[in-house]
């Protein structure tokens, strides 16, 4: 999965989904979810994703250093797809793609636990399986993933013509995704409710809900 940070991109990568301003972030305490409207955005926001298929990280960091450059910094940041514990990840289906519903990207924040790589109790992983296999079954889950730690992941930065490569582990696990889900509904308030209803892997969550702006 590629990242490209919001404040230095203001087109989306190639084949890539852009995402909107709004931020809307839900956290779970004790497995009770809170919404927080219009979080502001900061320097780690994400802008935007694509999903590559390569053999290795550093094929990732080679396909990120050839993408056309545009006239300032840009910072895109390269992480590892697949879920610790198992889950396995739900590809975009090309059948529903043109439902003329909006789509959305639901964001897991990473904290100091998916940060270390701890798994999730086995009847919590078989909930979120089975969540995802009914949510693609009803037409509402388009595709989704977990992401490995960030200490399997990197940033390429370019800045002044030059181009820097810096590997992971990155320090502020608030901004960093844990894992991803692309949703289609109605409104951004149906979304949240499927949101508020998933079995995400821990009781305290935190997770960022944004509308995706480009077709898919």
């Amino acid at each position: 999965m590629v990242l490209g940070k919001a404040e230095t991109m203001d087109v989306p990568l190639p084949d890539g989904i852009a995402l909107g301003s709004t931020r809307t972030r839900v956290t779970f305490t004790a497995g009770e979810p809170a919404a927080i409207e219009s979080v502001p955005s900061g320097q780690d926001t994400v802008g935007t994703f694509t999903i590559i298929d390569v053999e290795s990280k550093q094929d990732a960091i080679e396909w990120v250093k050839r993408l056309p450059r545009r006239n300032g910094d840009e910072e895109i940041e390269i992480r590892e797809g697949g879920c610790p514990g198992g889950v396995p990840a739900v590809s975009l289906s090309p059948s529903l793609r043109s439902t003329g519903e909006k789509r959305f990207v639901v964001m897991l924040k990473a904290d100091p636990y998916t940060e270390t790589g701890r798994i999730a109790e086995e009847p919590r992983l078989r909930a979120m399986v089975k969540q995802n296999e009914a949510s693609v079954k009803a037409g509402v889950m388009l595709a989704g993933e977990g992401l490995q730690p960030s200490s399997r992941g990197a940033r390429v930065r370019f800045s002044g013509g030059k181009t820097t490569v810096i590997d992971g582990p990155f320090a502020e696990a608030k901004e960093l995704v844990a894992g991803f889900w692309l949703i289609q509904a109605k409104t951004k308030e149906d979304a949240l409710e499927w949101v508020k209803s998933y079995p995400f892997p821990f009781d305290d969550a935190e997770v960022e809900v944004r509308e995706a702006v480009t077709q898919v």
